[in-house]
């Protein structure tokens, strides 16, 4: 068999080549860069070949497109109950940087009617009111159901609000129904407005078939819907009206309460798709001071600022999402403070106690200090802003005289109370929320008023 000679491999040429190149690769840059630290040392720089450098660079379409290439911003952690401030800072003015409107022509949208309905007084009217029975209503809350819990004056229940020089519209649930059909009728703040909206579904509920309604409890967002009407009436929790970390309808009550005043998205991501708005906020602030945790910032550094400051950067963010949203079909509303009556000395001078035992409303002007006028005034000049875009309910001063209107004691308490407080009834009273039927009704009679 013949055998074919053996061919030598150029394996080893080409590893010494390659050896050879990687020794004067290393060379020549041991060499550069002695040069570069040369020129260095004697301060020298050249100029010409670093500005060629430099424009060689910039003609570089390649570093042109990262040069011009903007990083999306890592979106903020959402707030909640477990947030926390990593430190705190006092509050530097900061402002959020919201797209510039100009006031409306004409001021602030007061309702097309001559009478003030706002100003007037309570007449006792046993046969019109109340306008339903707590006992009739299903959806009623143990919070607000005073004769439930062992109210037995229900004078409170039979009082009408005359305006002075003209008359309320008569209540009509049908004619309310048909003004809400096709249409998402939603409360949007705290626990003061999910009482004026569990009012409304006790007052609108008793002509819809028992088949043709359901209720939907949710977390964030509650739904009372008439299927007949193709109309729902909801609520939805927002305290601060800005996202905050108190957003939890249940386990909000937490000893340090963080916002982000320049975020509305949480919330208003819900309310934009209503028809008709109605919101509120006030009693939230009157806690003592909150923390901004603004959504730039990434090092969890809050900013400390008292209640009335936090309030007006809240409103000021709501202000500017109404500016931007709302056009002439949709309503909105804004409902002014709701009073408190914690303090019998201011209606009855030398004497102690809180709203507990009172059973009459209050004759004549009056104005309690928790109806914080600084507070008032800011709202005003925001809604001035907003001109005819939003219709203000200013429930202030007829709510004030209602001093016999809270559940005081009577309403369930969902943390047990000990013999020495049950033996101090005003110790626990509830003097900020309102019975049912009650007050509330007449903020939705002004409502209907003017829809």
């Amino acid at each position: 068999m013949q055998k074919w000679p053996k061919k030598k491999t150029q394996y080893p040429l080409i590893a010494l080549v390659f050896f050879i190149f990687i020794v004067f690769s290393i060379l020549y840059n041991e060499i550069y860069i002695h040069e570069i630290q040369s020129k260095n040392s004697t301060h020298h720089t050249d100029d010409d070949d670093s500005s060629t450098f430099a424009k060689e660079e910039e003609e570089d379409p390649l570093f042109q497109s990262v040069k011009n290439l903007t990083l999306p911003r890592i979106p903020p952690v959402p707030l909640d109950k477990s947030s926390a401030c990593h430190s705190t800072v006092k509050y530097s003015g900061k402002r959020a940087e919201w797209d510039s409107f100009k006031p409306e022509s004409g001021g602030r949208r007061e309702m097309p009617e001559t009478c003030d309905y706002f100003s007037g007084e309570w007449v006792f009217d046993n046969s019109s009111h109340p306008l339903y029975k707590e006992s009739d209503c299903p959806y009623m809350s143990d919070q607000l159901a005073c004769h439930k819990h062992g109210r037995q004056d229900l004078e409170y229940q039979y009082w009408r609000w005359q305006p002075h020089n003209c008359n309320l519209k008569r209540w009509n649930v049908t004619e309310m129904w048909e003004k809400l059909k096709g249409k998402r009728l939603m409360f949007v703040g705290d626990s003061l407005n999910r009482g004026q909206w569990i009012s409304m579904v006790c007052l609108m509920q008793s002509v819809i078939p028992a088949d043709k309604k359901v209720m939907t409890p949710q977390a964030h967002l509650s739904i009372f819907r008439a299927e007949e009407y193709n109309a729902s009436i909801e609520f939805l929790w927002a305290p601060l009206l800005v996202e905050s970390n108190s957003d939890d309808p249940v386990d909000h009550r937490l000893s340090e309460r963080i916002l982000r005043p320049d975020s509305l998205l949480r919330h208003s991501s819900e309310w934009m798709h209503a028809d008709i708005l109605v919101f509120n906020s006030y009693l939230w602030w009157r806690q003592g001071p909150v923390k901004l945790l603004w959504s730039s910032e990434e090092n969890g550094v809050c900013e400390e600022i008292n209640g009335l400051g936090g309030m007006e950067l809240a409103m000021d963010a709501w202000a500017n999402w109404v500016d931007s949203n709302v056009d002439p079909a949709k309503k909105v509303f804004f409902v002014t403070m709701s009073p408190t009556h914690f303090t019998k000395g201011e209606w009855e001078p030398g004497s102690e106690g809180n709203c507990y035992n009172e059973k009459l409303p209050l004759n004549g002007t009056y104005w309690g200090v928790d109806s914080d006028l600084p507070t008032m005034q800011m709202v005003e000049r925001t809604l001035a802003r907003l001109g005819s875009k939003v219709n203000v309910l200013n429930i202030t001063q007829l709510s004030d005289y209602r001093k016999d209107g809270h559940p005081s004691i009577y309403r369930k308490f969902w943390e047990a109370l000990t013999p020495e407080r049950l033996a101090d009834p005003a110790s626990y009273s509830d003097c900020i929320h309102w019975c049912l039927p009650g007050v509330p009704d007449v903020w939705n009679e002004l409502l209907f008023q003017f829809l």
